[in-house]
């Protein structure tokens, strides 16, 4: 990657009047502002459906695309709603969160409109998308199933020939509940379709997209439910372990994530047939692909399924080289991005150094004033990407008034924070003038704001992945001073 930076900011973030963001003229809006400020990237979290507690690590799929990010507005353009089917739909009142309880009440009610309204119209073309998409049949079977079934996950389904993917059980629901299929086949017909052109816009700025992929799927997804042989599940396809992280120093119980485990001795069989395809799919979205967890690829935290914490697991060892070097081999057009933290042993390292991917490096995680750390900037290899924080960390200013005042003071004193010059700014400041090859920084961060801003606290399962950018915030005069840093230390 070239000496460059990028600014963080998810789609659900971006300001709509849906109550979410979308695909829309914000989005062009922020691209626009991107390329003024000098930066060469748009990261984003990831973009697919999401499930239970609304985190985009835990979708019903890791090939399709989340129906929330579709614009209404442009529906309306393409001649598929009219301003009455969207009268009355209460999106949520506060333009900084996202309220997803009244956006999943609302959204699809308008979506089955613009499915009544184009697909007769677009039939040809959703066929043609349908063929070059082989994992869209199975997921919207599972999608159309999983809403005949109130929304279950498919582990609580009552009718086990369905649960099990019986032959005369998927044909018999995939006729009784055709209309359904069709419209969710429909919903990823249109989120493709404003992707792409949303896509293409940012690229001809000269912007590229930096996109997550989370190391695990759901269970509750169409991909467990559609290939279980390549998950780790006994009988009647019940998880045996689930995935999870130990025991830390700010989690006594350790995080139980409960992502069902690969079984990468399968997946070994066919050459990672299954990984490359997924790869394949999120390289339709991003041009580069930040691994998330890197560290599961050399070794994974085992859990018990049926444990209520992740205490009592065991380190498994993971695939290693051969699954990371087979997904760099098979897509030399795509970069990627190690997500190297979290507790990393010398195999982690060694296999890092072996990748060649480049890792990341947190200034937050920097300043300790009890003992040296690797994330300070001086120590850094140019082969990395500095944050400030990710979208799982406090936001600069947040920080600042919650870590250790030893650790507050040694970050002033080694990057000469000053109130003139503005804490958050010299904090960007700091990552800006690294020798990291890439640099990149969280909106709320450019915009110095508080708790408020937070984006996700990993660990809790309510309340995260709300937060939104106001209409304006991304103003001309924020980019001018992003520009003047950008310049000044060699990132245009």
């Amino acid at each position: 990657m070239d000496r460059s930076s990028g600014i963080l900011l998810p789609i659900t973030a971006l300001p709509s009047p849906y109550g979410i963001g979308t695909f829309g003229k914000e989005a062009y809006a922020f691209a626009r502002f991107l390329r003024a400020a000098g930066q060469k990237y748009w990261q984003l979290l990831p973009l697919g459906p999401t499930s239970y507690g609304d985190s985009p690590y835990q979708s019903f799929s890791t090939f399709a695309g989340n129906p929330y990010f579709i614009d209404l507005d442009l529906l309306k353009e393409d001649g598929l709603l009219i301003q009455a089917d969207l009268d009355g739909a209460d999106w949520g009142g506060d333009p900084r969160y996202v309220d997803y309880g009244k956006i999943y009440a609302a959204r699809f009610a308008v979506l089955r409109k613009a499915f009544q309204a184009g697909y007769p119209r677009d039939k040809e073309k959703v066929e043609a998308f349908r063929a070059a998409n082989q994992w869209l049949d199975n997921y919207a079977l599972y999608m159309a199933v999983k809403s005949h079934f109130g929304m279950k996950s498919w582990l609580e389904w009552p009718d086990e020939d369905i649960r099990l993917r019986k032959a005369a059980a998927v044909n018999r629901y995939s006729r009784d509940l055709a209309e359904d299929v069709d419209f969710y086949i429909y919903l990823q017909y249109l989120f493709f379709q404003q992707w792409k052109a949303l896509r293409d816009y940012i690229h001809s700025l000269g912007i590229s997209i930096i996109g997550d992929l989370p190391i695990y799927v759901a269970m509750d997804s169409a991909d467990v439910w559609a290939e279980p042989e390549f998950f780790q599940l006994g009988e009647n396809l019940v998880p045996t372990e689930v995935s999870g992280v130990p025991p830390d120093y700010f989690t006594a119980d350790g995080q139980l994530w409960g992502n069902p485990l690969y079984d990468y001795e399968r997946m070994k069989k066919d050459g990672y047939g299954w990984w490359i395809r997924r790869i394949e799919g999120v390289g339709r979205l991003f041009d580069v692909i930040r691994i998330d967890h890197f560290r599961g690829m050399e070794s994974y935290w085992a859990v018990p399924y049926g444990e209520t914490t992740a205490k009592h697991g065991r380190w498994r060892k993971g695939p290693g080289m051969a699954l990371v070097g087979a997904l760099t081999q098979w897509f030399p057009g795509l970069q990627f991005i190690a997500e190297d933290l979290g507790f990393l042993t010398p195999a982690v390292h060694a296999l890092l150094d072996e990748s060649k991917l480049p890792g990341m490096k947190v200034l937050e995680f920097a300043f300790d004033a009890r003992e040296p750390s690797n994330y300070l900037p001086h120590t850094y290899d140019h082969h990395c990407v500095c944050y400030v924080g990710t979208h799982d960390n406090e936001t600069v200013m947040q920080w600042r008034e919650q870590a250790d005042k030893a650790n507050v003071s040694m970050a002033r004193k080694y990057l000469g924070l000053n109130e003139a010059e503005g804490f958050h700014w010299g904090m960007i400041r700091g990552g800006m003038s690294s020798v990291a090859d890439t640099f990149v920084v969280q909106m709320q961060d450019c915009l110095g704001l508080g708790a408020e801003g937070r984006m996700n606290t990993p660990g809790t399962p309510e309340g995260n992945w709300r937060w939104r950018l106001l209409p304006n915030e991304a103003s001309p005069a924020l980019a001018k001073k992003l520009l003047i840093y950008t310049k000044m230390y060699g990132r245009i």
